[in-house]
């Protein structure tokens, strides 16, 4: 978690600064070992490092630079035993750009040791089971969890401006052994120790934190917080002369094919157009990394046929591209004019063996999948021949120009469960129409983000490991990737918590979520909105005890003015004689998803001036 503080000006910072170096000339701790050497590193203090022939495993090979959450990171030339990162303690350091945000790639070393990640594993375990044993018999529903046992290490440090302003922070690095897997970028399944190599989780953490908009960076000054570890440090690009037109978000890394030299052609719907194109493609919660060996873009003429020959892109100049574990690839620029609301066909060749891949689960579109082969550039359908109706590794697709987007953090509602497949008629679809067909407020790209089973408060996706689970981590972890990291996003709308209550949390837990992820939009710039959460009786989850717990959330979403706007999509699909319901003309049959016409009275409803900034 982090917070910025507001300007102040250069002289109110105390005392002569150190001139600012590059972070590698700061570097004072060895992190990697080599696994015949492990005693030529110790991380944390107690004898443990991470394993070199992990990290090039996963990808992170010495000086590579990678990209995530849409930040540029160069990682240190980590030679085993050489130092290779910063132990925190006021260093000054030149960074400059402007952008959006700071991003540290960073761990903490606050855990003991693997002994007390071993003590911690142990205490979880106990607490689970004090947990299962305290439901109460009247409502099933669990004690409230204890916290997590991690270690995390914090500490304040300041940005310096070209302009002679400062700004300030607070980071918080979570623990390379004990802190949690759903907000890691990248997981070791080693730690090296003098005694020898142990099967225990090693994590590196990216996390970014607010910059003041539109200010060249000149340095900035790392917190005193000496189990505080950074490895790089990089100004996030803005996304200037971006909109993003479509994404999806990563559900999980789950069981796939096995695909073999296979091209898949997915199928993706735009919100708003543009004279070029940029894709996305994201390798989050992997463990190792995967190859593009080819990848084009086309107009969809009907299922997996092209119309017109699909083009080409590139990744930094080359046709073929890998992306490390935990990270992700963009496109090059590519000089293609793209159509607003309708369909893509993005086609990518896998040369290797994928039998586990992010995906996201529920597209409501069928997309493809080819006989063995490079595909890549057929405008015809016959290679594919297969079926597909998930979304993998791919995740965005961005036009240039435009005035930015709307991102929507949702669970199924907002994914399109129960809406007509191949269709595109989920409420985003619709809010995305009625952007294009007027003139009030800027014509917005429209981002869905919801995941189906998704909840504010709870991870079901653990985010390490293959799960057969679609539902993902929670939408407090996931927040910073699926709405700050997303292009040119203007605005947020957060419509969760059915999930949360259904599955027996209290609307102080869905509050305090919903809360966070509000106060963390606002420090980023964006305009916060809430949507109230629908009604759903009748579903076998939906008891008169979770209704209550709904019910206390909207009173607080509608008067707490928290959020800069309220959705009250509550208001709009219940039955005015039993409010605990869907009307029967929204009900899509199972009580909890409205159909068709529930999911476009949903969208008709949105006041679209308060998407405007």
């Amino acid at each position: 978690m982090l917070t910025a503080a507001g300007p102040a000006h250069a002289a109110d910072r105390p005392g002569p600064l150190p001139l600012p170096l590059p972070l590698e000339q700061l570097f004072d701790n060895r992190a990697v070992s080599d696994d015949a050497r492990p005693g030529e590193a110790d991380f944390d203090g107690f004898g443990a490092s991470l394993s070199a022939q992990d990290l090039t495993a996963a990808g992170w090979t010495p000086g590579r630079a990678l990209t995530v959450q849409g930040a540029r990171l160069t990682l240190p030339r980590w030679q085993p035993g050489e130092p290779d990162n910063v132990r925190a303690a006021g260093q000054e350091v030149r960074v400059d750009g402007s952008g959006d945000a700071l991003a540290f790639l960073v761990a903490g070393t606050g855990g003991g040791g693997a002994a007390g990640a071993r003590r911690c594993r142990k205490s979880e375990r106990a607490k689970a089971r004090r947990a299962e044993h305290s439901r109460t018999p009247d409502t099933g529903r669990s004690a409230p969890a204890a916290e997590p046992c991690t270690a995390e290490v914090r500490g304040s440090g300041s940005v310096s401006y070209e302009d002679g302003t400062s700004s300030s922070y607070r980071l918080t690095a979570p623990d390379w052994r004990t802190g949690p897997s759903a907000t890691k970028t990248v997981a070791l399944p080693h730690v090296n120790t003098p005694g020898g190599q142990l099967p225990l989780t090693a994590r590196l953490y990216v996390v970014t934190l607010p910059l003041e908009p539109g200010r060249e960076v000149a340095s900035v000054r790392l917190p005193r917080a000496a189990a505080l570890h950074v490895f790089a440090l990089s100004v996030r690009a803005a996304g200037r002369g971006w909109t993003g037109t479509w994404a999806a978000a990563t559900s999980g890394r789950q069981p796939v094919g096995p695909w073999t030299d296979r091209t898949l052609r997915l199928v993706v719907h735009t919100s708003a157009g543009g004279p070029r194109v940029r894709l996305r493609f994201d390798n989050t919660f992997a463990a190792a990394p995967v190859r593009i060996g080819a990848a084009t873009v086309a107009r969809q003429a009907e299922g997996a046929a092209a119309r017109g020959a699909p083009v080409p892109l590139s990744f930094e100049g080359a046709t073929a591209v890998e992306i490390p574990a935990g990270a992700q690839v963009f496109s090059d620029p590519l000089d293609f004019e793209v159509p607003e609301d309708a369909n893509l066909l993005v086609s990518f060749h896998l040369p290797g063996t994928v039998a586990e891949a992010p995906v996201h689960r529920l597209a409501v579109q069928r997309s493809y999948v080819s006989e063995p082969g490079d595909h890549t550039t057929q405008d015809g359908p016959a290679a594919y021949t297969s079926v597909l109706t998930s979304w993998p590794l791919l995740t965005g697709v961005d036009v240039a120009g435009g005035p930015g987007s709307v991102v929507l953090l949702g669970d199924s509602i907002t994914d399109g469960t129960a809406s007509t497949g191949d269709a595109n008629r989920r409420w985003p679809d619709v809010l995305a129409t009625r952007l294009l067909r007027q003139q009030e407020v800027p014509h917005y790209g429209v981002l869905n983000q919801g995941i189906s089973g998704n909840r504010v408060a709870a991870d079901v996706y653990p985010g390490d490991g293959v799960f057969a689970s679609p539902s993902g981590v929670s939408a407090t972890h996931r927040f910073d990737r699926d709405v700050l990291a997303q292009t040119s996003a203007r605005t947020a709308v957060l419509f969760q918590g059915v999930n949360d209550v259904r599955w027996g949390a209290t609307a102080e837990q869905v509050i305090a979520g919903l809360r966070e992820m509000a106060g963390r939009g606002h420090e980023r710039g964006l305009r916060m909105l809430a949507a109230t959460i629908v009604p759903c009786e009748g579903e076998a989850r939906c008891t008169a005890a979770a209704d209550a717990e709904r019910v206390a959330v909207n009173v607080w979403i509608r008067d707490a003015g928290v959020f800069d706007g309220v959705l009250d999509f509550d208001g709009v699909v219940r039955d005015p004689d039993r409010p605990a319901r869907l009307l029967p003309a929204y009900d899509s049959g199972d009580h909890l998803h409205p159909g068709d016409a529930g999911l476009a009275a949903v969208a008709e409803s949105v006041d679209l001036r308060l998407l405007a900034p």
